[in-house]
């Protein structure tokens, strides 16, 4: 309750779509590297790149999330 009050509503923000794609590539990013790490499979190469190209793409996606979401006032944009 305490967090709450300091940090105001906690909501997704204007761009929800961004933030599930983002949420959901981390995960399936970071299964396919673990299991590259982790699996004894022959292919473990393919995993681990995949992997971490996922997440790249997911790193992308928190950026445009971000950047879509800052709010500034018209009077600092001097319009």
């Amino acid at each position: 309750m305490l967090l709450g009050s300091l940090w105001g509503r906690c909501h997704p923000g204007r761009c929800a779509l961004f933030l599930i794609l983002a949420l959901l590539l981390d995960a399936v990013g970071l299964v396919l590297l673990l299991l590259g790490i982790l699996a004894p499979l022959s292919s473990w190469d393919f995993f681990i790149y995949t992997g971490a190209l996922i997440l790249a793409l997911s790193l992308l996606l928190w950026i445009i999330w971000y950047s879509l979401n800052i709010e500034v006032s018209p009077e600092k944009l001097d319009l």
